[in-house]
């Protein structure tokens, strides 16, 4: 199934027209016509059946014939992760964890962070594509970035726990997860988090710990704890 996306409709839809860019791309690309069918999701883990009536590179029509909606998941899973110093490091976590089956993802700005600015429309674009490759019917929520200090003073529903590589008391996280739980879990930079960084996250409730015996890049860390936690729930 090759899947589409408009965040605009709903269940009372009954017809509506793709953008430009999207119906240059199905009509000129992939040769779609008249009455061709198109599935299409808002995002909302909805699946629409829809049949082109209108089938024009500039404004490609369609009519919605059914819909399904999944059930959403019975946990939340929230990585607050350190933007690495090569973008497309961070933008192969998006793309792979979108895939996995992320739910939300927040840009920490750490002491020892090597990139502070972030490009969201570009990720946004990402996760939408990956979204759309992987046949996912929702799409993971992307936060602006901000400060690792102002993320741990908000309050996260669940279970909070903060991966880092210094030798202290620590659990694994295979050992301290449970399914059907809502998952924080903060990832930091290249050169890890600083001592007081770790000490406010322990100071506001966040459980410290390993993701294993090897030392892991930001990505490879955040795909590690992504996995972890979707296995974990899987029926």
């Amino acid at each position: 199934m090759q899947l589409f996306y408009n965040p605009n409709i709903n269940e009372t839809t009954e017809n509506f027209s793709f953008d430009k860019e999207e119906s240059k791309h199905i009509i000129k690309v992939l040769r779609k016509k008249d009455s061709d069918i198109l599935y299409v999701t808002n995002g909302l883990g909805y699946l629409f059946k829809t049949e082109i009536t209108l089938a024009s590179d500039n404004k490609c029509t369609v009519k919605i014939i059914s819909f399904e909606k999944s059930a959403p998941s019975k946990f939340h899973l929230h990585l607050a992760v350190a933007p690495t110093k090569m973008n497309d490091r961070f933008e192969w976590f998006l793309e792979k964890a979108t895939e996995i089956g992320i739910h939300e993802i927040t840009p920490i700005i750490c002491d020892r962070s090597e990139r502070k600015v972030i490009n969201n429309e570009r990720f946004d674009k990402i996760i939408l594509a990956a979204m759309k490759q992987s046949n996912e019917l929702f799409l993971p929520k992307l936060n602006e970035a901000i400060s690792f200090k102002e993320f741990v003073k908000q309050k996260q529903e669940g279970l909070n726990f903060i991966a880092h590589c210094e030798e202290t008391n620590k659990k694994t996280l295979k050992s301290v997860l449970k399914p059907s739980k809502n998952i924080t879990l903060l990832i930091g930079p290249e050169g890890d988090f600083t001592e007081k960084e770790i000490e406010l996250a322990l100071d506001t409730n966040y459980i410290p710990v390993s993701l294993g015996n090897t030392r892991l890049r930001t990505e490879t860390a955040a795909i590690v704890a992504c996995h972890s936690v979707v296995f974990v729930n899987e029926e």
